[in-house]
C-alpha cells in the first residue's frame, strides 16, 4: 500500500515506458533530484531540471482510474491515458473509452460478443453517456442528431495501419442498416452490407500488421428518407495501392480476390481460366505467404460471389471479372527472353501464359506479343518503333497489370453504386469515412509516402476542426478561454506539395531523359537540407527522412521515379480497347468518356467543395499523368478523391460554424506493438476548464493515436 500522504508520480522507464513512484521527501530549493520510492520498494533518485521543466508527471488518484471518459481524469498526459486504458482493457475487458466526443477503440485482435442485434437495440434511442462507451453509441448519436437537428452527419474512423478502422466502419454501417431498415421491400440495407465482402476481396490484403488490411480509402454515404429509413448509398474510393498487384513484401499477400479465385480454380465453370494454386503465379507468391491462418479462401470466394449476386451483378459480368483477374495472373508469368546484349527482348508465341492472357481478354495475340516488347516513339520528324530492354518490358508489363486492376476496381465500385442507387429523393445522410492509416515500416517507399502525405492533410483538417474552429466559437460566445498554441503541420505539407517541394522535384526528374532515383535524392538534399521537416540519413545517399506530425519516417528513393511515372503504353491500351469482350473494351475508354460515367447521378447529393488552397494546375499532359501529381490533385481539388481532405470541410463551413454537422472522431489505438512506439510525450496538463480539457486532449490523442501502438498484454 502506498502512503496517502505521499505524492505519486509517473517516471520514464526504458523497459516499461512508465513506472509509478512516490515522492518520499519534500523538495527544497536547490535540490538537484527528487527522492522517490518505486512500487517494489526500491529507492530512486530522479534528476530534475527546473529550467527545462522536466518534472515527473503526476498520477491520478485511484478513484479516477478506470473512468470511461478520459476527460474525467484530473491529469491528462501520456502515462495517465495509457494506464487508464490498460486498467479498462485488462481488468474489465473494455475496448472502448470516451474522450469527450472522441471514441478511443483498442483493437483486441479477436472477435468479441458485443455486436449482436440485441446490443444494437440496447443502444438505439439511448444518450451517448447513458451506457458503456461503444461504436454503437457513436452511431446512435449520429443517427439521432440527423433526425433531431435535420443535419447531415459524418463519422471519421482513423488510426494507424492495422488498428481496426475498417471493422469499426463496418459495425457503424451495421447499426444504421438495423435501426434505419428500409420500409419498402427493396432490402437496401442488406445491399449496403453486401458491399463489404466485395470491397474486402478486391481492396484488402494480408500485411505484416493485419491479415485483412484495407489498401484503399473509402467514404460511404448512407441516404435516408424523411422517416429516416435507408433508401440508398454511395461509395467513393481513393488511393488504391496498385503496386501490391505486382509486388508483395515478405509475409504479405496480394489482394484477397486472387487467392480466392486460385482456391476455386477446380470448379467446372473456371476450367478455361488456366489457373492453378497461388504458389504457381509470380504476382501472388512474392511474399512467400499465400495462405492466412484461420481463413478459407474458397469459402470466402463463395461469399464474394453471393454478394455480387445480391447486388445484382449479372453472372456474365461476374465471369468477366474473374477472367480479367486470371488474365492479370498470367501476365505476371510471361517469360521474357533477352536479345542483342539486353537491348531488346522477345517472348515466345507458344508461351501458355501469353495465350491465356490474350484469350481471356479477347485480344489479338500477335499484336499484344509485339507491343509488350516494343514501344512507339514520336518525334517532330518521324514515328518509329523501338525495342525495349528486359527491365523496360518488366516495368511496362507491371504498369499494365496495375492499370488493368485499377480499371476493374473502379468498374466494380461503379456497379456497386448503381446497385445502391435510388430514385427516391434523399432527405439526409450519414457519411462514414474509413481513412488510410499512417504507415511506417522497415522499408518505406512511394506508397507509404503518398499515404502519409494524405494523413498530413487529414491531420491539418483535424487541427482546424478541433482547435481553430472551437476556439473561435468560444471567443465569439465570450467563454473565458486561454488561446492554445497547437501544432501546425503546414510546413511539412509545403515541403511535400509546394513549388520545388518533394513531389515537384520528383515530377521534374521524371521528365529528364536519363533521370534517376539517385539524382532526385541529391536534388532533395540540395534543396531541402535546411528544412525543419527534412533530413538526410547519415549512412545513406539514396533515402530521405520526413518529420511527419506522427512520426519520423525514412523513405527509400529506389523505385520512386518508376512508380511515379507508372507508364502504360498507348499501343497496349489500344489493343485492349479493341477486345472482342465488351466489358474489357469498356474498361479502357478514354478518360474524357470515363469522367462522364463517374459524375454524380441525379439521385445522390451533388458535392460542391471549396478548396482551402488554390487549385494546382498541371504544367503539361505528361506532368498530369504522374502518380505524385495525381496525389496532390486528389488531396486538393480532384473529384476522384476530394473526400479524403474535404469531407470534414464539406459540412463544417469555416464562416458558418453554427451550421456545421457533428463529427465524431473515432481514434483506434492499436494493441499490437510496444508502448515504446509512443515517440511524442503528451504535454503535462492540469487545466480545470473541462471544455479546454476536451479540446486539448482530443488533439493530443489524435497525434498519439496515429502512431501510438499499445501492447497492453505486456504491461
Amino acid at each position: 500500500m502506498h502512503d496517502p500522504l505521499y505524492t505519486r508520480v509517473w517516471i520514464p522507464d526504458p523497459d516499461e515506458v512508465w513506472k509509478s513512484a512516490e515522492i518520499i521527501k519534500d523538495y527544497k530549493e536547490g535540490d538537484k533530484s527528487l527522492q522517490l520510492k518505486l512500487e517494489d520498494e526500491t529507492l530512486y533518485e530522479y534528476p530534475i531540471d527546473l529550467q527545462g521543466n522536466e518534472l515527473p508527471f503526476l498520477r491520478n488518484p485511484d478513484i479516477l482510474v478506470g473512468e470511461n471518459d478520459l476527460t474525467a481524469l484530473s491529469y491528462l498526459h501520456e502515462p495517465a491515458v495509457l494506464h487508464n486504458l490498460k486498467v479498462r482493457f485488462l481488468e474489465s475487458n473494455h475496448i472502448y473509452t470516451y474522450c469527450g466526443i472522441v471514441l478511443v477503440a483498442i483493437n483486441p485482435y479477436e472477435q468479441l460478443p458485443i455486436y449482436e442485434q440485441d446490443v444494437i437495440y440496447a443502444y438505439s434511442g439511448q444518450n451517448m453517456g447513458d451506457m458503456d462507451p461503444h461504436i454503437f453509441a457513436v452511431a446512435e448519436e449520429a443517427y439521432k442528431q440527423m433526425a433531431r437537428d435535420e443535419k447531415n452527419q459524418s463519422i471519421i474512423v482513423s488510426g494507424e495501419s492495422g488498428a481496426g478502422k475498417t471493422v469499426s466502419a463496418k459495425y457503424a454501417m451495421r447499426f444504421f442498416a438495423t435501426v434505419g431498415g428500409s420500409a419498402s421491400e427493396t432490402n437496401i440495407e442488406a445491399k449496403v452490407l453486401a458491399s463489404s465482402p466485395i470491397m474486402e476481396a478486391i481492396g484488402n490484403a494480408k500485411t505484416t500488421r493485419n491479415d485483412n488490411s484495407s489498401r484503399f480509402g473509402k467514404y460511404i454515404q448512407i441516404g435516408f428518407d424523411k422517416r429516416y429509413h435507408i433508401i440508398g448509398a454511395n461509395m467513393r474510393t481513393y488511393l488504391l495501392e496498385k503496386s501490391r498487384v505486382v509486388f508483395q513484401a515478405e509475409d504479405e499477400r496480394n489482394y484477397h480476390i486472387f487467392y480466392q479465385l486460385c482456391a476455386s480454380a477446380s470448379l467446372p465453370e473456371f476450367k478455361d481460366l488456366g489457373l492453378t494454386c497461388a504458389e504457381d503465379f509470380f504476382y501472388t507468391s512474392q511474399g512467400g505467404s499465400t495462405s492466412i491462418d484461420g481463413v478459407d479462401d474458397a469459402d470466402d470466394f463463395e461469399k464474394t460471389r453471393h454478394a455480387f449476386t445480391l447486388l445484382g451483378v449479372k453472372e456474365s459480368h461476374q465471369m468477366a471479372i474473374f477472367r480479367i483477374i486470371a488474365a492479370i495472373l498470367h501476365l505476371g508469368n510471361l517469360e521474357i527472353e533477352s536479345e542483342r546484349d539486353g537491348e531488346a527482348c522477345s517472348m515466345s508465341s507458344e508461351d501458355e501464359h501469353l495465350n491465356h492472357f490474350c484469350g481471356l481478354l479477347g485480344v489479338e495475340q500477335g499484336q499484344m506479343q509485339h507491343w509488350l516488347c516494343h514501344r512507339k516513339l514520336v518525334t517532330t520528324a518521324e514515328t518509329y518503333v523501338k525495342s525495349m530492354s528486359v527491365q523496360q518490358v518488366v516495368n511496362a508489363r507491371n504498369a499494365l497489370a496495375k492499370h488493368i486492376y485499377a480499371q476493374l476496381f473502379g468498374w466494380i465500385v461503379q456497379h456497386i453504386n448503381k446497385a445502391l442507387h435510388t430514385t427516391v429523393k434523399q432527405h439526409s445522410f450519414i457519411g462514414v469515412l474509413d481513412i488510410y492509416g499512417f504507415e511506417t515500416f522497415e522499408v518505406n517507399s512511394f506508397e507509404q509516402f503518398c499515404i502519409n502525405y494524405a494523413n498530413e492533410k487529414l491531420q491539418q483538417q483535424f487541427n482546424s476542426h478541433v482547435f481553430k474552429l472551437e476556439q473561435e466559437e468560444y471567443m465569439k460566445e465570450g467563454i473565458p478561454w486561454t488561446l492554445i498554441d497547437f501544432y501546425d503541420n503546414q510546413p511539412c505539407i509545403d515541403l511535400i506539395e509546394a513549388k520545388l517541394g518533394i513531389l515537384d522535384l520528383l515530377d521534374e526528374e521524371c521528365k529528364v531523359p536519363k533521370g534517376t532515383d539517385q539524382n532526385w535524392a541529391q536534388k532533395l538534399y540540395d534543396r531541402h537540407g535546411g528544412s525543419q521537416h527534412f533530413q538526410k540519413p547519415r549512412m545513406s545517399n539514396i533515402s530521405f527522412i520526413v518529420l511527419h506530425f506522427a512520426d519520423k519516417v525514412e523513405y527509400q528513393c529506389e523505385g520512386f521515379l518508376e512508380k511515379n511515372r507508372d507508364t502504360v503504353y498507348e499501343e497496349q491500351i489500344n489493343i485492349l480497347k479493341a477486345s472482342k469482350y465488351q466489358m474489357v473494351a469498356d474498361l479502357f475508354q478514354d478518360e474524357k468518356d470515363a469522367a462522364s460515367t463517374t459524375s454524380v447521378g441525379k439521385g445522390t447529393s451533388k458535392i460542391n467543395v471549396r478548396s482551402a488552397r488554390p487549385v494546382i494546375k498541371a504544367a503539361n499532359k505528361e506532368h498530369k499523368k504522374t502518380v505524385g501529381h495525381q496525389a496532390i490533385c486528389s488531396l486538393c481539388t480532384a473529384l476522384t478523391t476530394q473526400q479524403i481532405v474535404k469531407i470534414l470541410n464539406l459540412y463544417t463551413p469555416v464562416n458558418e460554424f453554427e451550421e456545421r454537422v457533428t463529427v465524431a472522431f473515432i481514434r483506434d489505438i492499436q494493441v499490437k506493438q510496444k508502448l515504446g512506439l509512443f515517440l511524442f510525450a503528451l504535454q503535462h496538463l492540469h487545466i480545470p476548464c473541462s471544455l479546454q480539457k476536451v479540446v486539448v486532449f482530443a488533439h493530443q490523442l489524435a497525434r498519439l493515436a496515429v502512431h501510438g501502438s499499445v501492447l497492453l498484454s505486456d504491461l
